[in-house]
This record gives structure tokens, sequence and C-alpha cells, in this order.
């Protein structure tokens, strides 16, 4: 029963290894949230969301990001408030036991482009567009995959490869054929702070967002994780001594 279990994992292990081989490797960029004293980059996160919102916010939902998470990127409470308050937000039930309407909180999680699964599967042929909350986490080497992704639209097709109806050639996606077609375009958004609007830019402006969005926390992470590190260096070097001096009385 090992062997057997052994040889299908092996199996499984190659079709994967194959299946990805399928896809060109992603370009490698330098993000300024890599390495342990990583930072967001701010401004790109802002003018991220507002691509997020002006054109992935039709079909992909951030559904465990909330406004007031916002904050960490840079937004004022003001500008959440009036942010959050621009969306309708279904509620209850109150006291008759009905659901109704109200404007969007600060504390309200962004609200998703459909109302459940099936709807969204609907309005894309079937497909369901995911959710972008954890994207840069959900796949390997996510922002260098995801900014390659979204840039990978202009590439040649192969003589000998074939495109089925309703998919689109990237070579950057596994098989090369995908079913969300190129979302981004030259100067398709204007940016507030008047940076010019290439793919490139909001492709890697986009992918700072998502980058914020799935760890709003990761400053204060790396933070704390370069004080442990100091505390315990700290720390060793004290008990190195304390052992030190103990052995050299017990020596004696």
């Amino acid at each position: 029963m090992n062997k057997i279990f052994t040889i299908l994992l092996v199996l499984s292990l190659a079709f994967s290894a194959n299946a990805a081989g399928d896809a060109k490797h992603p370009k490698q960029l330098k993000w300024s949230f890599d390495g342990i004293a990583g930072k967001f980059d701010r401004p790109s996160i802002q003018r991220g969301f507002q691509v997020y919102k002006e054109v992935c916010a039709a079909c992909h939902s951030v559904s465990k990001l909330s406004f007031r998470n916002l904050a960490g990127a840079g937004f004022s409470e003001a500008e959440i408030k009036a942010l959050a308050a621009g969306y309708t937000i279904q509620d209850g039930p109150n006291d008759d036991g009905e659901m109704f309407d109200r404007p969007g909180l600060a504390s309200d999680k962004i609200p998703s482009p459909y109302p459940n699964k099936k709807a969204a599967q609907a309005a894309n042929g079937g497909s369901y567009p995911p959710d972008l909350s954890l994207i840069v986490k959900a796949r390997h080497d996510g922002a260098n995959y995801l900014f390659s992704l979204l840039t990978g639209y202009g590439n040649t097709q192969p003589k000998n490869h074939e495109v089925p109806e309703g998919k689109y050639y990237n070579p950057y996606f596994p098989n090369g054929n995908i079913g969300m077609p190129n979302p981004l375009s030259a100067d398709q958004v204007t940016y507030q702070d008047g940076t010019k609007a290439s793919v490139e830019q909001m492709s890697k402006d986009l992918v700072n967002f998502l980058q914020f969005a799935a760890e709003p926390e990761m400053e204060e992470r790396k933070q704390m994780g370069l004080k442990v590190i100091l505390f315990l260096f700290v720390f060793t070097a004290f008990f190195y001594v304390a052992k030190c001096r103990i052995w050299a009385k017990l020596g004696q």
C-alpha cells in the first residue's frame, strides 16, 4: 500500500512540474516590500487601489480587506469615510425582519461586485473571477507572477499553439490560455498625482496594492521580527558571558 501511495505521489508531482513548465518564467522585479526590512510604497499602493477600483473591481473582489485597512496605505480618515460612503452595503435584518441598504462604513469589508459565486459565474461565461485579497500569497512568486501576467498579453502567440474560443493567449498562465481578457491599456486611468498610466506602471501599482491587501500588517510584523532577533542576540551574548564566568569559577 505504501508503494502504491509513493508511486501516485511521484506521478502527481511530475504532472504538476510539467504543468508549471508550460508557463513562462515570471519577470523578476525588485519590490520595496521584499526582504526582512521591506517597506510599503504607499504612493504606489494608492495608485494601485485606484486601478483596482476603476478596472478590476468590476469582476474581482478583495473581500478580506476592510475600508479602514486603507489607513495603512496612507489614506486619511476623511478619505476612508468618503470612500466607504460611496458604496451601498446590504445590512439587517431590521426590527421588521427585513434586509436594508445603507451607505458603507469604514469598518465594512470592501463589497464584492457580485452577490454570490453563481452570479459571478453567470456574468463571466461560467468562469469565476478569483478573490484578489490573498492572490499574491496564493501564487508562487506571486508579485512577479502577477506583474508578468498583467503585462504578458502582448506576446506573440506561437504558431503551434491553439487558443480555444473564449480564451486569450498569455505565456505566463499555465497552458498559455487564460479566460480573462487583457484588463489594462495605456492611459486607462488618470492618476491624481500625475504619474503616467502606462500598462507597466499600472501593473506595478496594482501588484503593490495587492501585496498590501494580503498583508496590511507586514511592516509591523517585520519590525517585530527585527526586534526579536536583536533581543535574542543580546541575551545570547549575555548568557555566553555568564556561562564563561561560572565555569571559570568552577575550574579554580
